[in-house]
């Protein structure tokens, strides 16, 4: 194995140089190729434009932007001179741009356009060290002369790739010479956790963390060389980045599109992929357009769409049954498997076919006609979304990583894809289940989940006491998921110990610095923020009855009690007007921060309940104890 992505990328290249690397978009939307070969040089060149800049080994440098096919280029780039780079999206605020570029002591930094150039040049003040920004997009006269007043240089990604080219012309082989000296230790990035508190952690992964995945991934999924990857997620994520590096690994190719519907069908039928990686948002989205579809036809071709979807379901049931593709969590017999499922699917299958014919077919041409397999990860997969494309045949693996695992440390084989889990740990990863007290519970009993292997992170960068609360001596990283393992030691997902919540789009949320800005209002005592696996964040609130009753008296709101009082529109109104004034854009939150629903109890949460004996919400007690009244803020209206 190759010591190092780009040693591992220049390997692939000299074998199979004539393969497309790449399909991205011109300027009239049509998909253009980029080959292995032709991609090298234009990392090299690149590379050399960088290295005239002054970018060594050992240095770090920001790469903010969306994905495109510079993205990519300069990840290889900056690996290949020894560097590593900081990345983030372009919906990062200026306070966590502010404060990863400064934190990581970035001098100089990739951005796509000058709208993150203007998010920089704002923020100047914070960032002492930083002097230099290259833009994918060009600049207008009036940002670069706004920058230069800030004393950041200016510069344009076609300018350097120029100067790499003819430096490259004039002494060929410097990325080369430079790439050859990597070791598979090196930092490769440094991405930073998603959080609103201004101090988020910045992962520190190695080369070695990704190769381990490029090696293994191709055991689990049946990947060949030349088959196509539609990319929808941030590609600065380290889920689509180990995409990027495996579809390296086996000679693949990857197609860049967005996670919206009008772009990435069409996308679907230009480039006709083989997989996808995605979020379950995005399936998500998917199965609820073709149900809209088939609301708005109606009559009989919704009554057939409907009987046919509930015979694949029962087919795909009990299929999965003889397959041995239920999750065992000690209480199935092989046996009775075995011979169940054998009449229910001699009498099913006709009718499965006519559905396959006249159904499932034809949503399956809209992928583009040899679609093999979506890889979804970034949060659980909604049992509903699971099941529907079990039953129409379009198979969907559903993984488990984190940015501190580099990320996959499970995924559901596709030879063995057992439903309802995330599948084994992947070839040299061990998983382990530990109670509140830090002991092996084994299989099929829950508890939080703990993992080792050689794609676990270094740790945080400059933050080794975080590091040490997370990762022992001897590897273990707690995860902060709560889960438990089958029989055959599949892992199940059920909840998170941790806070930081995982939306359905992929989104992290951490909820604390969202709880205590709703907290700020006189109005509200307690708040908890929920929605892991969701679409949107909702909140269970505790007003201040004190605060409320005197609001409602000077208000001539009725007061019949307490709870007849909390259940008034008025006072609804009121909470509500509250948390949209304490979380919105103009306080520092993200349009994915907001909370969209809410509840509210008239008892306050107590010490030994919903409390630990240091104050702190104890999470997985309140989805437990209040599971109906949040079922019901995320139950669709």
């Amino acid at each position: 194995m190759a010591e190092t992505l780009a040693l591992m990328f220049m390997e692939r290249v000299r074998a199979k140089p004539e393969l497309v690397m790449q399909y991205s978009k011109d300027e009239r939307n049509v998909f253009r190729p980029t080959t292995y070969a032709e991609l090298l040089e234009e990392v090299a060149a690149f590379a050399d434009g960088l290295a005239d800049l002054g970018l060594a080994r050992g240095d770090l440098i920001g790469l903010i932007a969306d994905n495109r096919k510079e993205w990519l280029v300069s990840d290889l780039a900056v690996i290949g001179l020894g560097a590593a780079d900081v990345p983030r999206g372009c919906d990062a605020t200026e306070q966590e741009l502010s404060y990863i570029l400064s934190w990581s002591e970035c001098s100089m930094a990739i951005l796509e356009n000058e709208k993150q150039l203007a998010k920089i040049v704002s923020r100047k003040g914070e960032m002492p060290l930083f002097k230099r920004a290259v833009l994918f997009d060009p600049a207008s006269a009036g940002a670069v002369a706004e920058a230069k007043a800030a004393g950041i240089e200016v510069l344009s990604f076609r300018d350097v790739f120029a100067a790499g080219q003819a430096r490259r012309a004039a002494s060929p082989g410097f990325y080369e010479s430079e790439t050859a000296k990597g070791k598979s230790s090196d930092v490769a990035t440094v991405i930073y956790t998603s959080g609103t508190t201004g101090e988020p952690k910045g992962v520190m992964l190695s080369h070695a963390n990704f190769l381990h995945q490029t090696e293994v991934l191709p055991e689990i999924i049946d990947l060949a060389p030349g088959q196509i990857w539609l990319s929808v997620l941030p590609v600065w994520h380290s889920f689509e980045r180990i995409v990027q590096y495996a579809i390296i690994a086996v000679y693949d190719s990857i197609a860049y599109s967005k996670p919206i519907g009008a772009i990435m069908l069409p996308d679907f039928q230009a480039i006709k992929p083989h997989w996808m990686a995605s979020v379950p948002r995005i399936w998500e989205s998917v199965k609820d357009g073709i149900y809209k579809n088939i609301r708005q036809s109606g009559g009989m071709k919704k009554a057939l769409f409907g009987f046919f979807v509930g015979v694949g379901e029962s087919y795909a049931y009990f299929r999965n049954m003889l397959l041995g593709l239920l999750p065992d969590y000690g209480n199935r017999s092989r046996i009775l498997d075995a011979v169940v499922p054998i009449v229910p699917l001699l009498l099913l299958a006709p009718l499965r076919g006519l559905g396959e014919l006249l159904i499932f077919k034809k949503i399956k041409t809209k992928l583009g006609g040899r679609f093999k397999a979506g890889v979804s990860g970034g949060g659980a997969m909604p049992a509903s979304v699971d099941i529907f494309f079990d039953t129409i045949g379009v198979q969907i693996l559903e993984g488990y990583g984190l940015t501190e695992t580099a990320p996959v440390i499970g995924l559901r084989p596709q030879r063995k894809p057992v439903m309802g889990t995330v599948g084994p740990a992947i070839r040299g990863t061990e998983f382990r289940i530990v109670d509140e007290s830090g002991a092996d519970v084994g299989t099929c009993r829950k508890g939080v989940v703990h993992v080792r292997g050689p794609q676990v992170m270094l740790g945080y960068y400059k933050k080794p006491e975080l590091t040490a609360k997370v990762l022992s001596k001897d590897g273990w990283l707690d995860t902060g998921d709560l889960g438990m393992l089958t029989k055959q030691r599949f892992l199940k997902l059920t909840g998170r110990a941790k806070d930081t919540i995982v939306l359905r789009g992929g989104e992290n949320v951490e909820p604390l610095p969202i709880e205590q800005r709703i907290c700020d209002s006189p109005y509200v005592k307690q708040a908890v923020v929920l929605g892991q696996d969701q679409r949107f964040l909702a909140a269970i609130v505790v007003p201040d009855q004190e605060m409320v009753t005197a609001w409602a008296k000077d208000n001539t709101v009725p007061i019949v009690d307490y709870e007849a009082l909390l259940a008034q529109p008025e006072v609804r109104e009121l909470i509500d007007y509250e948390i949209n004034e304490a979380v919105n854009q103009k306080t520092g939150f993200k349009s994915f921060e907001r909370i969209f629903r809410f509840e509210l109890l008239s008892t306050p949460f107590e010490v030994g309940r919903e409390l630990s004996a240091k104050q702190e919400v104890k999470r997985h007690v309140v989805a437990e104890q209040y599971k109906h009244l949040i079922a019901k803020m995320f139950k669709d209206k």
